[in-house]
């Protein structure tokens, strides 16, 4: 990282839980390509670490979630001549990204305060439980900057909320308040900015409260079968359910509801 420069990205581990927060705040966390790397040595620490059960992913400071790309690092590399971006990051730094870890098993959290804005609501919308403060705001605004939501936003917004809904705020780049969202089921909880915290730990505590194999397996079904039919989606094999129905932790939870006991998961 060269000198004393503060990481982009900073992690922690707090037990099962992995903490991982963007560390921009002066520029409203925007990810430049050095953040991306930052990134992606996270996401691959936290994938070979079977002891991960929940990441919680936040920005640094009250300001925002995160604003998206880099625009002024965007420029300079214009300027230099390098590539326009596109859809997905293959070939860049940083890749694969969250946004593009389709098989990233471990649940994830996004603790949302502030503005999450182009890139910033497609890290989001890539992770599995929103939780988002009053202050949350919502925007894709690449139209209007002669770019695409390149990471997921024009796929997955139209999947989560009403396609035609979801097309007005990929065509403007119109904003979207934390209350419109919790209207259109894009988040899963919406709270004051001073209840945030205690918010985000209750989820923690409930996904903690859940077998961790049994979580990863429902999140691998629901990534795979969402382009099936139900009878396909019943037929096809899943690797974290292979493993689920033949570990411990499928005969620790009805042994301990006969017990009358809370279960304890060994993740084995």
């Amino acid at each position: 990282m060269g000198g004393t420069e503060e990481p982009r990205v900073r992690y922690e581990r707090d037990g099962h839980v992995a903490r991982v927060t963007l560390n921009r705040p002066k520029v409203l966390n925007a990810m430049d390509l050095r953040t991306h790397e930052e990134l992606a040595r996270v996401w691959d620490r936290i994938e070979a670490d079977q002891d991960v059960r929940v990441v919680v992913l936040a920005g640094a400071g009250e300001r925002a979630f995160c604003v998206g790309q880099d625009l002024k690092e965007r420029a300079r590399l214009d300027a230099e001549g390098r590539e326009a971006t596109t859809f997905g990051s293959r070939g860049l730094p940083g890749w694969p990204r969250l946004t593009e870890r389709h098989a990233f098993s471990v649940p994830v959290v996004a603790r949302v305060q502030g503005y999450a804005v182009g890139g910033g609501f497609e890290l989001a919308l890539a992770c599995d439980i929103i939780v988002a403060a009053e202050s949350a705001r919502f925007s894709l605004p690449e139209a209007r900057l002669g770019l695409v939501p390149g990471a997921g936003g024009v796929f997955r917004l139209t999947r989560q909320i009403p396609a035609r809904v979801a097309m007005g705020h990929l065509l403007t780049g119109r904003e979207m308040t934390a209350g419109r969202a919790a209207e259109l089921g894009l988040v899963n909880e919406v709270v004051p900015d001073t209840e945030l915290d205690a918010c985000v730990d209750g989820w923690v505590a409930d996904l903690l409260a859940s077998a961790p194999l049994s979580t990863r397996s429902v999140k691998e079904a629901v990534a795979r079968s969402a382009h099936l039919s139900v009878e396909e989606a019943f037929s096809t094999r899943y690797h974290w359910e292979e493993r689920r129905m033949r570990s411990e932790d499928a005969r620790e939870g009805a042994r301990a509801f006969v017990e009358k006991r809370p279960p304890r998961w060994s993740g084995r």
